[in-house]
């Protein structure tokens, strides 16, 4: 079966937002004790995506 694929479209605030919550959770993990690979991976793949410029039209 073929993995589902997601696309978000994120300003920067919503970028920023989103990369310090999975820090949070990252160091959250951390302190108690629980790997962190999941979230290394999902922070990886958030880092390196390809950002795209789009114009929103509010109709």
């Amino acid at each position: 079966m073929k993995d589902r694929q997601f696309h978000i479209y994120l300003d920067d605030e919503e970028f920023r937002q989103v990369l310090q919550a999975l820090i949070a959770l990252k160091n959250n993990l951390i302190a108690q004790g629980r790997y962190t690979d999941a979230v290394d991976d999902v922070l990886i793949k958030f880092t390196k995506a390809r950002k795209k410029k789009i114009t929103v039209q509010y109709i």
